[in-house]
């Protein structure tokens, strides 16, 4: 593959980003308004079940897609998610892997448990987490403008 192969699939995949980021955006602003408390109407289970299922797909798009692309855009060896994750924070798209981490450990328990159990925990956890990846994502954009000017975007 050529360089200009991968700035497309690069670009792509923000394409991805931003759609998921508007509808997770959405939720985000409708679960606000809900709050943590102990129980919850059906309608408030289903907002809080959409937020969260936005949550992680916006958190799998950053890691898996996004980053991962930058890589190859820059020529870095894929190599572990672990690597992949230390090159972002030397790109300056977070502030604290720890972070980065607890997001990663929230998606993962998001997509393998069922969020009745603990609701308000998992909920006020997204909540906290949820515009830490808005940040992540307007520095990705931020970062990615280089490769517009390249392609003549």
């Amino acid at each position: 593959m050529k360089q200009s192969d991968f700035i497309l699939n690069l670009f792509d995949s923000i394409s991805q980003l931003d759609s998921a980021v508007h509808w997770l955006r959405r939720s985000y602003t409708i679960c606000s308004g809900i709050g943590v408390k102990e129980n919850y109407t059906e309608e408030e289970y289903d907002d809080i079940e959409t937020l969260t299922s936005r949550f992680a797909r916006v958190s799998d798009i950053i890691i898996q897609k996004v980053f991962r692309s930058i890589d190859a855009v820059e020529f870095e060896n894929q190599g572990t998610l672990i690597d992949v994750v230390n090159r972002a924070h030397k790109r300056g798209f977070f502030e604290s892997i720890e972070k980065l981490r607890e997001i990663r450990e929230l998606r993962n328990s998001i997509a393998h448990e069922y969020i009745q159990e603990g609701i308000a925990d998992t909920f006020s956890d997204v909540l906290k987490f949820t515009p830490e990846l808005f940040d992540i994502a307007t520095r990705i954009k931020h970062y990615c403008k280089k490769y517009e000017i390249k392609e003549g975007r």
